[in-house]
């Protein structure tokens, strides 16, 4: 009875790999956009982190270039917000069934 307790949870550690690998590849091919001031400045961001466009709204930056600047940050703070969102959300779904204690950081992932 042991062996096979042991042997369903193996099935369900190997399925729960396969399952994280995958969310992993979904989430590096998603882009999420952060955003500021109304959408005066948009970020897109990865599922890896990676920055690939930042729109800026050329009348703020001719205005308050300070603001701008600020807005910048809140807008990528947003996107990293997102992302990890999305993250947490997907590797809940890839180990449900899983006996992981909740808010445990799997290594690598997070």
């Amino acid at each position: 009875m042991f062996k096979n307790q042991i042997a369903g949870l193996m099935q369900k550690v190997q399925k729960a790999q396969e399952d994280i690998q995958k969310a992993q590849e979904q989430l590096a091919q998603t882009e999420v956009t952060g955003s500021a001031g109304g959408g005066m400045v948009e970020v897109v961001m990865t599922g890896k982190h990676q920055v690939r466009r930042v729109r800026i709204d050329r009348q703020i930056l001719a205005d308050d270039p300070d603001m701008a600047e600020d807005l910048v940050a809140a807008a990528v703070n947003d996107a990293v917000n997102k992302v990890t969102a999305l993250t947490e959300k997907s590797m809940a779904e890839a180990t449900q069934g899983m006996p992981i204690p909740p808010g445990m950081k799997i290594p690598g992932l997070f």
